[in-house]
């Protein structure tokens, strides 16, 4: 007799490359968290692959007797409660270097469409229009020499930080953990305050460790230049977006670019909504082909698992994951 092969369950996106993939091995479905019949499934599901949105708490896995392992396709596991899932003898996986690149190029792609104006010919142009047109996109000024300062020197922030040098950017950085010099290239390490005072770009790029939540407030938008342009890639908790709202109004050559927010999606009333010098995006930095497709082959740890084999990525005990 064939043995019986084992349930995952995928609740939200995943390539269908690595879908097939595991299906190969495993019986796969399709199915929301919230779908009629998920909760039957999940009964006999031995494995579990989530991205943002699916929250694995202690509620959710005593609707899972028989599972075995949680995949995440993505790096951050702010939705999944690990230690829970250990304590239950349940692996928790995870791509930890998935979607780096795609992060960094989103948060440049900020950076060039903050302070690199332009406008593309739909047609001919007199030549006094093509000369006004050319003369109303003079950059004020350039990236080259600008100071950029990092909160969270992780692995976004440290491949953000040697594109930057390689712009020629001043880089300086400022992280709860001591960063061996090989390993932070460039950039200089300084205080909160200093990071703070001295950015003209202001990026972060912290974990999500509840210590995290609110770690810029008014007071830390107090400090920053009047027309830094401040942007937020990394969770939206950890912004106070009323603070942030309020800092843009009272400085209006200040920019804000944010492309995670609590909660999502944006609800109607979101202080940042409608603001002229607060640019939005809908969660979009692990969104390219590459990246989702790397974050898709968590499936490769979530066999690994239910076979029985060590995973090469398992999640890390500690708190907080960039």
């Amino acid at each position: 007799m064939t043995p019986k092969r084992a349930l995952v369950l995928v609740t939200e996106s995943l390539d269908d490359q690595a879908f097939d993939w595991l299906g190969e091995h495993c019986d796969v479905r399709r199915v929301s968290a919230d779908a009629p019949g998920f909760d039957d499934a999940l009964r006999d599901a031995r494995g579990l692959v989530v991205r943002t949105y699916t929250r694995i708490d202690e509620a959710f896995l005593t609707r899972a007797p028989k599972l075995q392992v949680v995949g995440r396709a993505g790096v951050g596991l702010d939705n999944i409660d690990v230690a829970a899932c250990r304590a239950k003898d349940i692996e928790v996986v995870y791509t930890p270097d998935a979607n780096t690149q795609a992060v960094v190029e989103l948060v440049l792609a900020y950076m060039l469409d903050a302070l690199r104006p332009r406008t593309y010919l739909a047609g001919a142009l007199e030549h006094k229009a093509w000369n006004t047109l050319r003369k109303s996109m003079i950059a004020p000024t350039q990236l080259h020499g600008l100071t950029l300062g990092i909160l969270g020197l992780g692995r976004v922030g440290k491949r953000l930080a040697h594109a930057a040098t390689a712009i020629g950017m001043r880089v300086m950085y400022h992280d709860i953990i001591e960063i061996p010099e090989p390993l932070r290239g460039e950039a200089m390490p300084v205080s909160r305050d200093e990071l703070l005072a001295q950015s003209d770009i202001f990026t972060v790029h912290v974990d999500g460790r509840a210590s995290n939540r609110e770690v810029i407030g008014a007071n830390e938008l107090a400090q920053l230049k009047a027309n830094a342009l401040f942007i937020n890639a990394s969770r939206g908790f950890v912004v106070d977006p009323t603070a942030l709202a309020a800092w843009l109004l009272a400085h209006p050559e200040a920019r804000a670019y944010c492309d995670v927010h609590e909660p999502e999606p944006i609800p109607a009333g979101h202080p940042l909504l409608g603001l002229a010098n607060a640019k939005l995006t809908p969660h979009i930095g692990a969104a390219t082909a590459d990246a989702h497709l790397a974050m898709s082959w968590v499936v490769r740890d979530v066999l690994r698992v239910l076979n029985g084999e060590m995973p090469e990525h398992p999640a890390p005990h500690a708190e907080g994951v960039e």
